[in-house]
């Protein structure tokens, strides 16, 4: 069925990035770690962060990491709710790295910037190539949604296939980044993965949401020889547990359900999972698809996003993007993913 559009995405893009990072100098990075009582020694190192600025920063202890939220984003009630999640998991000896708590609080202003400071945490990015590896990660997330059922977050957002989908495809309407010839397409392929969408839910019906990650994947996860860990619950969510499992899935049909059933075995030692939410797998990629791609457009104007995705203005690319939605409103088609259980 065709949906009705809403007005307005051009001015909430403009509102969201009208307070740029412009006045986020060396100086203002420094004062912000020096406010916390550390003597700097000059150091700063940009880390991949582009929703926010974070930095890691040269103390006379060795170094810091200060990350400093995008102005409008979050309110200071969401934030805050992430740190409280964060210190949760640390307290029961779950690996992520908490922001340090300074004169009671974790969330500081400088200058006009939100900034918290943590540990400096590294790793690299995991292969899991191994079912032992698939297997250990899944306790790591079992253990992080034991503690994330508890209780559920009241600030910050519940996952919503409405605000990810039709309002994603609003956004990028909107702004004219589709090449004429491709609108139509466009248009007719997400009103039909809306559709399928709503009917995997729907036959889901119910659900438990909990406090989950919610972009969770190989580049947000870090791995030492102890395992893996989180440095960063920026986007943790309400949503389903299946929500931090599947962007961990690559390859065949058979080589997914292989790789699921490895994360499944460890996360059902520590939590229980409804495998009704095998099905909304292929509904929730389809979203990512769409929600991502708006995700840029809606901060175009932060320079850093033509400079880390310059092919967004080529047709090229709006090509493959209607392309890869027209084989996920197949895929969708297709029976869910399952596991020998």
């Amino acid at each position: 069925m065709a949906r009705a559009r809403k007005g307005g995405s051009r001015q909430k893009a403009a509102k969201e990035n009208a307070v740029p990072y412009d006045g986020l100098t060396p100086d203002v990075i420094i004062g912000a770690a020096e406010s916390f009582g550390y003597e700097c020694t000059g150091s700063i190192l940009g880390l991949a962060s582009y929703e926010n600025r974070v930095y890691q920063i040269g103390v006379e202890q060795g170094f810091v990491v200060a990350k400093f939220y995008r102005p409008g984003r979050w309110t200071d009630a969401a934030i805050i709710e992430e740190h409280e999640f964060a210190l949760e998991l640390a307290a029961q000896e779950i690996p992520v790295v908490p922001p340090i708590i300074h004169a009671g609080k974790t969330l500081h202003e400088h200058e006009g910037y939100r900034f918290a400071i943590s540990e400096r945490r590294g790793g690299r990015w995991p292969e899991l190539g191994t079912s032992e590896d698939r297997e250990w990660l899944g306790r790591f997330l079992g253990r992080l949604h034991a503690v994330g059922g508890a209780k559920p977050f009241r600030s910050r957002q519940t996952l919503d296939r409405v605000e990810m989908g039709e309002r994603s495809v609003e956004q990028v309407l909107a702004g004219d980044w589709l090449p004429p010839h491709l609108v139509a397409s466009y248009e007719s392929v997400t009103n039909e993965l809306m559709d399928a969408i709503d009917v995997c839910f729907e036959d889901v019906g119910r659900y438990r949401a909990i406090r989950i990650h919610g972009d969770c994947h190989r580049n947000n996860v870090l791995w030492t020889d102890a395992g893996p860990h989180f440095v960063d619950l920026d986007d943790c969510v309400n949503g389903p547990a299946v929500q931090d499992l599947w962007l961990f899935l690559a390859g065949s049909r058979d080589e997914m359900a292989a790789q699921l059933g490895d994360l499944l075995e460890g996360y059902g030692q520590f939590c229980q999972f409804d495998y009704r939410e095998l099905q909304l797998i292929e509904a929730l990629r389809a979203l990512r698809l769409m929600h991502y791609t708006a995700w840029i457009t809606r901060r175009w104007h932060d320079p850093a996003f033509p400079r880390a995705f310059p092919w967004l203005g080529e047709p090229r690319y709006w090509e493959e993007h209607v392309q890869a939605l027209l084989e996920q409103r197949a895929v969708l088609d297709e029976p869910p993913l399952s596991v020998l259980v």
